[in-house]
């Protein structure tokens, strides 16, 4: 007996029914805005993350030397892999790119509630605009997406904030501040005390006054106040810009569930402009559900021509966390319309039924283990059948089978060539 490893699931097909209806309507919400599906590869060169974080990322990452001697690992997240596909055929694709993809991947890091070293998500992109309309429409989709799922404004906030802002009231103090550092220390600042959090920022470069200031000044999420303490070129475009994109936002019907939160920092390197979370608005939920935010300068550190860039990535763990708390997460088992239930040697018509039924696109089942008629019909309710099409030696003399409704448990029969006759769903009520 093997057991499983740590931080990789099976899902069973209860589970999974649950999961694909969930995976089925984010992706629908993205199709709906001209969002066009890729494929991409599980394993990718370890140098796309080394370059750039440096050596010490591999501890975080599933990497290997594979047999032809590469240095590779199993991708732990999507936006270099799509950066490289935009870079090499940048030429030959239309403008905006437009993209998404659910798939797997792979961080080597603690278990916790909501984050496995295996997990999935649902990445969606725009390549090829800075307009603050990009940024709204990413938010659109991702308030549709979650609002199709059933949830409301009542789930679920977006917060919302812009990197500029952070780097430039940190840049407005005259101490040598390590500007990265500080900002990953306000990505922090939700999970830690305060004195941990001053503590960061003063190892950032600022003095502990200039900290509890700092920390005061973003806590309060005032625009204004913002402007006012940093006046300069970059702070009052960085506001100018995430006031055009929440305008934006409430034209595209989104701007209801954004609430500015200059707190919200986003760790990774690589974001240049608006960045947000969402989180469950109750709390219950102790963990963002996932964030996104614009990337402008990736695609030129991958060899690329300049491309602005903006995307999300709806964590699938998250996400389930969401929704079970809310009351709207898909019913875990699965269903079947038709279960044709063979007495006696009966296969030939049975199978009849089955394809045509088949062919109407429904869910059917038919025995093929040789079971008795008791056994068969525990199993069809095992698999929710809807429906049950007994087929016997004996209604089959008399040309009839019988249609059999499981959650009545009423039953009644019909000439054998009347079923399923031109009926795209027939049930039981058709024959009554």
């Amino acid at each position: 007996m093997y057991d499983g490893i740590k931080g990789f699931r099976d899902f069973y097909p209860g589970e999974m029914a649950a999961r694909r209806a969930t995976t089925d309507t984010i992706e629908d919400a993205a199709r709906r805005y001209g969002f066009r599906e890729i494929g991409t590869p599980a394993l990718e060169r370890a140098a796309m993350w080394t370059d750039k974080s440096g050596d010490e990322i591999v501890e975080e990452l599933y990497a290997f030397e594979d047999q032809g001697g590469r240095h590779v690992a199993l991708t732990p997240e999507l936006t270099p892999t799509v950066a490289r596909m935009v870079v090499a055929k940048q030429q030959e694709l239309s403008k905006p790119i437009k993209w998404f993809s659910t798939r797997p991947f792979w961080r080597y890091e603690q278990v916790q509630q909501g984050r496995q070293r295996e997990f999935y998500q649902t990445n969606v992109d725009i390549f090829g605009s800075s307009e603050p309309e990009a940024d709204a429409e990413i938010l659109a989709w991702a308030a549709d997406a979650l609002t199709d799922l059933g949830l409301t404004e009542e789930h679920f906030e977006f917060r919302i904030s812009h990197r500029d802002i952070l780097g430039g009231v940190l840049e407005s103090y005259e101490a040598d501040v390590e500007t990265t550092e500080a900002i990953r220390a306000v990505d922090k600042s939700g999970k830690i005390s305060t004195a941990e959090y001053h503590d960061l920022l003063a190892e950032a470069g600022l003095t502990y006054d200039q900290a509890a200031e700092f920390d005061d000044l973003i806590a309060g999420g005032d625009l204004e106040a913002v402007e006012s303490f940093a006046d300069t070129e970059r702070v009052t475009a960085a506001v100018e810009n995430l006031r055009n994109v929440l305008a934006a936002a409430e034209d595209f019907g989104a701007r209801e569930h954004c609430t500015i939160s200059l707190e919200t920092a986003r760790g990774l390197d690589y974001y240049t402009g608006v960045v947000f979370e969402c989180f469950d608005s109750t709390g219950e939920v102790s963990r963002s559900i996932f964030g996104g935010g614009r990337y402008d300068n990736l695609i030129e550190s991958f060899g690329g021509q300049p491309t602005p860039a903006v995307g999300v990535a709806p964590g699938h763990a998250t996400l389930s966390l969401l929704c079970q708390r809310a009351g709207v997460w898909p019913e875990e088992a699965v269903t079947t319309d038709y279960y044709v239930l063979q007495v006696g040697d009966t296969r030939a018509e049975a199978a009849r039924i089955t394809r045509e039924l088949r062919e109407r696109g429904h869910v059917v089942e038919t025995d093929v283990a040789g079971r008795s008629f008791g056994a068969q019909l525990d199993y069809a309710d095992s698999i929710n059948a809807e429906t049950v099409v007994i087929v016997g030696e004996q209604d089959l003399a008399n040309d009839e089978v019988t249609i059999k409704d499981m959650e009545t448990g009423d039953q009644v029969q019909t000439a054998v060539e009347e079923f399923p006759g031109d009926l795209e769903h027939p049930t039981l009520e058709d024959f009554a």
